[in-house]
C-alpha cells in the first residue's frame, strides 16, 4: 500500500492513498510511505520517482547493513527497527530529497504507524520538512530499542538472584546471543548517525542538528548498555565455570582422602590374603583380630591427621 502526505505552499495538509496528490502545482513538500507494497507499487520507485537502480535493489534485498549513500539530488538511508520478540532487525529505507521523503518497508511496523499518525494529526506544518520526517522515523526506531534492553536487564537481574542452577549457563548464553543481535543493529545505526552529522552532503540546520545529535547520544548509551550487559554475562559465565571447577575439585579432594585412608587397609588385606604356607601370622590365634586392629588404627590415625590438616573442612 502507498500512503501520501503532502503539504502545500499554504501549509495545508493533504493525505491520501494515491501519488496523484503530488501532481498539484502548489505542493511544498511531501512524504510517500511504501507500506508493505505490492510488486506494481514497488515498480513506481523506478518509473515514477526514478531512483537509482542500486538504491531500489537495496530496498528489495534484505537485510542491508545500516548505511548512508549519496545520489545527485537525494540521499538514501537504510535504518533498522528491531522485532521485540525475535530481536531480528527489520529494514526501513529512506529517500530524502530537498522537498520529499520516501520511506519503504516490507513489514508492518508499529513505529512507522506512530510517526504517520503523528504528522497526520499535526495542525501546523509550516516549520516542518523532509528532514523532520526522517528524524522522527529514526528517533522512533531508536526509542524502541530501549524497552528491549530493559527487558534483557530484567532477565539478567532475575538470573543473578536465582543463584547457581543447572540452566544458568544456557540462559546466560541465550542472553549473550540476544545482546549480540542488538549489537549488530545498534553499532551500524550509531555509525550512520555519525556520518549524517558529519556529512557535508546533507544540510542540517543547527536547530535540527541538535535533534539528530540527541539520537546519536541515545545510540551511544545503548551501545554502552549492551557492552555492560555483555560484561555481566561474561562474569556470570566465568563464575559458573569457576564454581563448577571448585565443586569438582572438592569432590576429587574428598575421593582422594577416602582413597588415601583405604590404601594401607588394602595393603594389609592384600598381604594377608596371599595365603602362603610360611606366613606365621596366619597361624596366630589372635592374628585376625590383630590385623583388623591394625587396619582400624591405620584408618583412624590417617583420618585424624587429615582432620588436623583441615582437609575435611575444604581448606
Amino acid at each position: 500500500m502507498i500512503r501520501v502526505l503532502a503539504v502545500t505552499g499554504e501549509h495545508e495538509l493533504l493525505t491520501g492513498t494515491s501519488i496523484e496528490l503530488l501532481q498539484q502545482p502548489d505542493i511544498s513538500w511531501y512524504w510517500v510511505d511504501f507500506h508493505v507494497p505490492t510488486d506494481e507499487e514497488i515498480d513506481l520507485l523506478r518509473t515514477y520517482f526514478q531512483f537509482h537502480p542500486l538504491a531500489v535493489e537495496d530496498c528489495l534485498h534484505f537485510l542491508q547493513r545500516a548505511k548512508l549513500e549519496y545520489y545527485e539530488d537525494y540521499q538514501f538511508l537504510v535504518v533498522h527497527s528491531v522485532h521485540p520478540d525475535t530481536l531480528e532487525a527489520r529494514e526501513v529505507d529512506l529517500f530524502i530529497g530537498k522537498n520529499f521523503v520516501v520511506s519503504f518497508h516490507a513489514d508492518k511496523l508499529g513505529e512507522m504507524e506512530a510517526v504517520w499518525d503523528y504528522f497526520r494529526s499535526m495542525k501546523q506544518l509550516s516549520k516542518k520538512g523532509p528532514l523532520d520526517v526522517a528524524h522522527k522515523i529514526i528517533d522512533k526506531l531508536v526509542d524502541m530499542y530501549f524497552p528491549i534492553i530493559y527487558k534483557i536487564e530484567e532477565r539478567l537481574q532475575k538470573l543473578e538472584r536465582g543463584g547457581l542452577h543447572p540452566n544458568l549457563i544456557n540462559e546466560t548464553f541465550d542472553i549473550r546471543s540476544d545482546l549480540l543481535h542488538l549489537h549488530h543493529t545498534v553499532t551500524p545505526m550509531r555509525d550512520l548517525l555519525y556520518r549524517m552529522l558529519e556529512s557535508r552532503h546533507i544540510t542540517i540546520g543547527q536547530h535540527k542538528r541538535a535533534y539528530f545529535q540527541d539520537i546519536y547520544d541515545h545510540l551511544i548509551k545503548l551501545g554502552q548498555m549492551i557492552e555492560t550487559n555483555r560484561a555481566i554475562t561474561a562474569d556470570m559465565r566465568d563464575n559458573y565455570i569457576s564454581l563448577n571447577s571448585y565443586h569438582m575439585n572438592s569432590i576429587m579432594k574428598t575421593l582422594t582422602v577416602i582413597t588415601t585412608i583405604f590404601m594401607p587397609l588394602t595393603f594389609i588385606a592384600g598381604v594377608y590374603g596371599m595365603n602362603f604356607d610360611h606366613m606365621p601370622e596366619l597361624h596366630w590365634h589372635n592374628g585376625y583380630f590383630m590385623a583388623l586392629g591394625l587396619m582400624a588404627l591405620s584408618g583412624i590415625g590417617m583420618s585424624l591427621w587429615f582432620i588436623k590438616k583441615g582437609w575435611f573442612k575444604g581448606e
